[in-house]
Parts: structure tokens; C-alpha cells; sequence
């Protein structure tokens, strides 16, 4: 080796890292949730709410018709915990015994990200006696993308495609110390336990089950 090379990757980048780095005060703090018991919480039921498209390939080929019109869809998903036995719950959408999703759906063209998902949280699980939710969406938690008309999507853009054809934003959404939800008649809300979800994919899907490394990040405090 010659005489006075650097060897190593911390030493050969101190300089750079020290030249860049963000000063102490700007370094990222944990982030806290608090967490209500699920019995807080009162259900009650109101009309079927339906899908857009009857099916899986109706689904993919409006996704395709629009793509081609208005380019990449834009969808949100809210994530509402609640614990029971001091343990983290996520409110889930059940339809028929095997297929659960997080609340949430597209956005309208131009349509705000939080605007939106307040939207969409409201037609789903909104009370029907005129009270408006309000619905505390704070942080964004991941982002998913769908890189072609098919059901795989993933929290990155693959290397190969220029577009995804959807992206998805999951946000927290801090849920107030007592509520009341109406659940559309053809849906369940189920409480699903973290530890039931990780590393869960075949029983939930890989976004839902990527939850408890996602919700690492929070300090829960459990009232």
C-alpha cells in the first residue's frame, strides 16, 4: 500500500461527513402515539359500501384506461391503532373470511394527500347521525409502489420501471380518546394484534404485515 493512503470507508469519508452532517438539534427524535383501549370505541353498522370495479381484471383495466389519461394513481391508506390487554392493535377491514385491508382508497385528481384520506376515512367508517369525524392524520409511515397492471407492489420503485403505475402512502392516523364508527354492513372492523401481523404476508398481504417493523419507530403510550 502506499505511503499515506487512506484505508477504510470511515476514514477516507470523515471529512465529507463531518462537512455535511446535520447538527445535533436536527437529528430525528422518537416518535410517540397514544394508544386507547378498544373498548373505548363503539361500532355500529350502516350500507354495503362496494368496489369500483366487479372484479380483479375490471380493477387492472380501468387502472390501465386511466393511466394512459391522467398517468400514476395516487392512493392513501390510513393505520388506526388501538391496544387491548396493553398490547398494539390495527384496525382492520375484513370482507368475506380471508382478504383484509387498511382503510383508505384513490384520490381524486389534484385532490390533497390528507384531504383526501379524510375523505376517504369519512365515506368508510364516517357516523351517519351528521356528526363529523375528526379524523388526525399525522405522520406518512411508507410508501408503496405498483409497477404494472398486476397485483405485486412493493416499497420501492424497481430499477426497470420509469413510472409505477400506482403509489401508495400510508399515514397515522391518531385516533381520538372515544369514538364512534360505521362500519359498511359488507365489511367486519377487526382489532388484528402486531404480533399476529409480522411477518404474516400469506395471511395478510405484504403491506399489512410490514406494520409492526413499520410502527417500530413510535413509543406507544397506552391510556
Amino acid at each position: 500500500m502506499a505511503s499515506g493512503s487512506r484505508a477504510g470507508w470511515p476514514k477516507a469519508s470523515a471529512n465529507f461527513n463531518n462537512k455535511y452532517a446535520a447538527p445535533p438539534a436536527a437529528v430525528p427524535r422518537e416518535r410517540t402515539a397514544i394508544l386507547y383501549p378498544l373498548t373505548n370505541y363503539t361500532f355500529g353498522t350502516k350500507e354495503p359500501l362496494y368496489e369500483k370495479d366487479p372484479s380483479v381484471s375490471a380493477r387492472f383495466q380501468r387502472m390501465r384506461d386511466e393511466f394512459d389519461k391522467l398517468g400514476t394513481r395516487r392512493s392513501v391508506e390510513g393505520v388506526l391503532i388501538v391496544h387491548e390487554h396493553g398490547l398494539p392493535h390495527v384496525l382492520l377491514l375484513q370482507l368475506g373470511t380471508t382478504f383484509f385491508k387498511l382503510p383508505g382508497g384513490e384520490l381524486q385528481v389534484g385532490e390533497d394527500e390528507v384531504d383526501g384520506l379524510k375523505r376517504l376515512m369519512t365515506e368508510i367508517l364516517g357516523r351517519q347521525d351528521g356528526v363529523q369525524q375528526d379524523w388526525m392524520v399525522e405522520d406518512v409511515i411508507a410508501n408503496w409502489y405498483r409497477p404494472n397492471f398486476e397485483p405485486p407492489q412493493y416499497p420501492y420503485i424497481p430499477a426497470h420501471i420509469t413510472k409505477p403505475k400506482e403509489h401508495k402512502r400510508l399515514y397515522f392516523v391518531q385516533l381520538q380518546e372515544k369514538a364512534l364508527f360505521a362500519v359498511p354492513r359488507n365489511y367486519k372492523l377487526v382489532a388484528a394484534p402486531l404480533f399476529e401481523l409480522y411477518d404474516n404476508s400469506p395471511g395478510y398481504g405484504p403491506i399489512i404485515s410490514s406494520l409492526p417493523q413499520l410502527l417500530s419507530r413510535f413509543s406507544f403510550i397506552y391510556h
